[in-house]
């Protein structure tokens, strides 16, 4: 196998070809997909590797010193000849990686070959196409979550861990001073903490990366401008934590740390500064300062790490191990972000030379990815490709130019439900209705004042002053429309479902990655309805796993009515079904992980229990043979000793410490059409992120294509995303 490798010595970087580890006892066998390039930790001994004698040993004295003391102990030659074998020697790079387990070793019970990983340790998740880890330097991958964000984990650990040293809480202020990788992953855990974060670097565009990430305010460290943002958040009393993520020889950091610190403020090392601590700044505020050992409680104990004794969690509670696993949970409910922080991604076989593009300046990167050949991570069925779009904002529109919208369909929903709300709204200029037949066209043009109509759809998607396409046809019809409307650079709005096949979902997210467009909303309004969203804003933030039932009494349908039609428009739950599955999974803010449907004979009423990340549990009854005077839609989430109610948009309760009801006033069902198409219009209008992620549509669509590959099977589907 390959693996990269550097000689001390000479510097020299190489692509090695090296016998494979074996597999033994208390770990596994690891086949690498992607590996991460830590861009402060390792090029940092690249560099070192290319000094001289001299200038290595200036940049490693607690080595010259172990050096001495040999000399003292062993003599000079032995010394030296110990000395020389290990600078002229072969040795590793890389600590933090995703891969396949090819091989189980005896003693390992919690994964089996087949399982993703996620791998930590500087001798055990190394840049090489096989590695032996220990059982407490790896974690399985969460279902969903992409092999190269998995691949983050060891360096989230290591950011992760300097936050709970920080013991940040909720509402607090925090300096991050450097933003390179680590200091990245510490702005939005701290954001995701509740923290407002100021951010510190000499790098504008580092410090525009952490604005987008969570920052309330960057700047300079050398400017006014930290300081001023400071003084602002805090009334002039100082931030409560700093974080010093930065390297290199100067003292400016711990320096601004004490100048912005509150008094008894927290100051934590994470990275590998300058740390001469001016005596009566710090001691003036009682400053707390504290280090961050890498990954967590563990690292450096050969027994915890190499023999797989963990430590009981109710004495510690956060491990190396449990770090990792905490880390690549938050990656995949979405809390932390790591595409944006991906600047390249390179070839295994073009390792020496990323390298040395890296140590030259002439690659300008945050985070860098090996890519091993030949690591297609796979996804269970249903299979459900989540590209990776370099997802880019589009420019704001000139102020005063309305948003030009397209319809394609104009059947009863499209004109009850969506055309009233968007007929009178500012700033939208209904363009062009597209239908099959020409007098439909001109009733919608008529009634809603389009300014144009046609049956010609390669028209209208070659239009280039059209923003937009709505498409409200009939089921069968909404996957190819998006698909074409995608390709010809139109946002697109589609009513649900996305699509009724795996075929189908698949064509669109090739044509995502085709184009580049990602610019995708899917009907699903009911997470927008207002109120459901104060329902959830009064249950309030949850830390346990919690249980959802919701309960449709959807009723039967006319006779004729073209949703019975399966064979051409799917069944009816993979018609309606998305809505449900969304809000599910709106309220407990992660994608479902395996799906499990039974059904009554026929098929027409349906038990879909769907399962998540942190153990929670949604149960969707979607049911034909109810009484047609009970409400259509009733919910109930209950977790951590409290219960969120639901009554068909009419009314909504929580009930906890403090019971809150809505108002018992009749009111008109809002299930959150407005408020869904007034989201869609901003995004076209100003070039920011669509209202649902596309990660969601995707896996909503997936999970409810999955109910019927369940029906069929009698046995659990796990979704899991493709890389």
């Amino acid at each position: 196998m390959k693996q990269v490798v550097q000689n001390y010595k000479s510097g020299e970087l190489a692509l090695l070809d090296v016998p494979v580890p074996g597999c033994k006892p208390d770990g596994v066998l690891v086949r690498s997909a992607y590996s991460l390039i830590s861009t402060g930790t390792e090029l940092m001994k690249v560099s070192e590797a290319g000094m001289s004698m001299l200038g290595k040993a200036r940049s490693r004295p607690d080595q010259v010193a172990k050096v001495v003391q040999s000399v003292a102990t062993n003599g000079v030659p032995a010394t030296y000849r110990k000395v020389m074998g290990k600078l002229d020697s072969y040795t590793p790079l890389g600590y933090s990686l995703c891969g396949v387990v090819e091989q189980v070793g005896a003693g390992i019970d919690d994964v089996k070959v087949g399982d993703l990983v996620a791998c930590a340790g500087n001798e055990h998740a190394l840049h090489a196409e096989l590695n032996w880890v220990p059982k407490n330097l790896y974690a399985p991958v969460p279902d969903g979550l992409a092999p190269r964000h998995a691949a983050f984990g060891t360096v989230g650990s290591i950011a992760l861990q300097g936050v709970r040293q920080g013991e940040s809480r909720l509402g607090e202020v925090a300096l991050v001073i450097g933003l390179g990788l680590i200091g990245q992953l510490v702005v939005q855990l701290l954001a995701a903490s509740g923290v407002r974060v100021v951010g510190a670097d000499p790098d504008p565009v580092r410090c525009e990366l952490a604005g987008r990430l969570g920052a309330v305010a960057c700047g300079d460290p050398a400017s006014a401008a930290v300081e001023t943002a400071v003084a602002e958040l805090t009334g002039g009393h100082g931030v409560d934590q700093v974080y010093l993520a930065a390297g290199g020889g100067s003292n400016q950091p711990v320096e601004l740390a004490a100048r912005l610190s509150r008094d008894r403020g927290r100051v934590v090392d994470i990275g590998k500064c300058r740390l001469d601590l001016p005596w009566n700044a710090y001691y003036e505020k009682e400053l707390d300062v504290r280090f961050s050992r890498s990954y967590g409680p563990g690292r450096y104990d050969p027994e915890y790490e190499l023999q797989g004794r963990d430590y009981p969690i109710g004495y510690v509670r956060w491990t190396e191990r449990r770090n990792l696993a905490c880390f690549l949970d938050l990656v995949a409910r979405g809390s932390v972000d790591v595409e944006p922080l991906v600047s390249h991604i390179a070839d295994f076989d073009d390792a020496v030379e990323t390298y040395q593009s890296l140590k030259d300046g002439e690659l300008k990167a945050v985070a860098v990815l090996f890519r091993y050949p030949g690591q297609g991570v796979e996804a269970k069925a249903p299979a459900v490709a989540v590209p990776t779009v370099d997802v880019k904002p589009r420019p704001a529109r000139a102020a005063g130019t309305p948003v030009r919208l397209a319809f394609v369909g104009a059947g009863n929903y499209a004109s009850s439900m969506l055309l009233p709300h968007l007929a009178q709204r500012d700033g939208v200029e209904l363009s062009t209705v597209v239908t099959t037949t020409a007098l439909s066209a001109a009733n919608a043009q008529r009634k809603f004042g389009f300014a144009g109509a046609t049956t010609d759809l390669d028209a209208v998607l070659g239009d280039k002053s059209i923003d937009a396409v709505f498409v409200v046809t009939r089921h069968s019809s909404h996957a190819d429309l998006t698909r074409r409307a995608l390709l010809a650079g139109k946002a697109v709005f589609v009513e649900k479902p996305l699509a009724l096949t795996e075929d189908e979902l698949a064509g669109v997210l090739a044509a995502v990655e085709e184009s580049g467009n990602d610019r995708l909303q899917v009907g699903f309004n009911r997470r927008f309805a207002p109120l459901l969203q104060e329902a959830r804003e009064r249950f309030g933030a949850r830390t346990g796993p919690a249980s959802l039932r919701y309960l449709v009494n959807a009723g039967r349908l006319d006779h004729g009515s073209w949703y019975l039609r399966q064979g051409t428009e799917g069944s009816r739950f993979a018609g309606e079904g998305g809505h449900f599955i969304d809000t599910a999974s709106w309220l407990l803010e992660a994608d479902p992980v395996s799906v499990y449907a039974v059904a009554t004979s026929g098929n027409e009423d349906l038990q879909v229990v769907l399962s998540y990340p942190d153990g929670s549990t949604a149960t969707i009854s979607y049911v034909t043979s109810g009484a047609p005077g009970f409400p259509k839609e009733t919910l109930d989430l209950v977790a951590d000793g409290k219960v969120l109610r639901l009554d068909d948009f009419v009314r909504a309760s929580v009930y906890g410490r403090k019971r809150w009801v809505s108002s018992r006033l009749p009111k008109a069902r809002d299930k959150g059409q407005s408020a869904e198409l007034a989201a869609f219009v901003k995004a076209v209008r100003t070039g920011g992120p669509m209202p649902v992620p596309l990660r969601s549509l995707v896996a909503t669509t997936a999970a409810t294509l999955a109910v019927q590959a369940g029906l069929a099977g009698g046995v659990p589907v796990t979704l899991a995303g493709a890389r």
